[in-house]
């Protein structure tokens, strides 16, 4: 029996906008196969380059919103790969902007009526909560910071499956 091809929603957190002056704190990558799917959440040190190609074995294709431009650059100015080369990428922001939907990835995810547990945080809510946790020790705001990089990772494949909806 063939074996199907996987693909993964990615997304990180950072400390700040531009290497080398901020650190990815998060990678979530969601791989699906499209009967089996897992989730995985590098945090700080566990960033490395060696454990997202791990987590990315067996996938063909990942998915991003605006990894053209911040996700993809960022791991490979800080972890010196670039994925482009071992993998397809498709941004679905350039999708969306198909579709004349425009702004950031909670902008549209309103517009299409995805849905969201934590309302109101945004990536300088992330920065944040990753300095509470590194400065004080802080496990609830680590917590949080998983849970909205969990739903940023897993909205993306309910972004993608909503595009195709419009798309054909």
């Amino acid at each position: 029996m063939p074996r199907s091809v996987a693909e993964a929603y990615l997304d990180i957190e950072t400390t700040g906008l531009t290497p080398p002056y901020a650190d990815i704190t998060v990678i979530g990558m969601y791989v699906t196969d499209g009967r089996e799917e897992r989730f995985v959440q590098l945090v700080g040190k566990d960033c490395t380059i060696e454990n997202v190609l791990k987590a990315l074995e067996g996938v063909e294709t990942i998915y991003t919103y605006n990894g053209k431009r911040f996700d993809l650059p960022f791991i490979r100015d800080t972890l010196g790969v670039d994925l482009n080369e071992h993998f397809a990428h498709r941004d679905l922001m350039f999708d969306c902007w198909d579709c004349n939907l425009y702004g950031g990835f909670k902008k549209v995810e309103v517009q299409l009526g995805i849905s969201r547990e934590l309302k109101g945080l945004d990536g300088y809510d992330a920065v944040l909560l990753w300095e509470r946790y590194i400065r004080h020790g802080d496990r609830n705001a680590l917590d949080v910071l998983l849970r909205y990089n969990r739903e940023d990772v897993v909205n993306l494949k309910a972004l993608r499956e909503k595009l195709n909806e419009i798309l054909l």
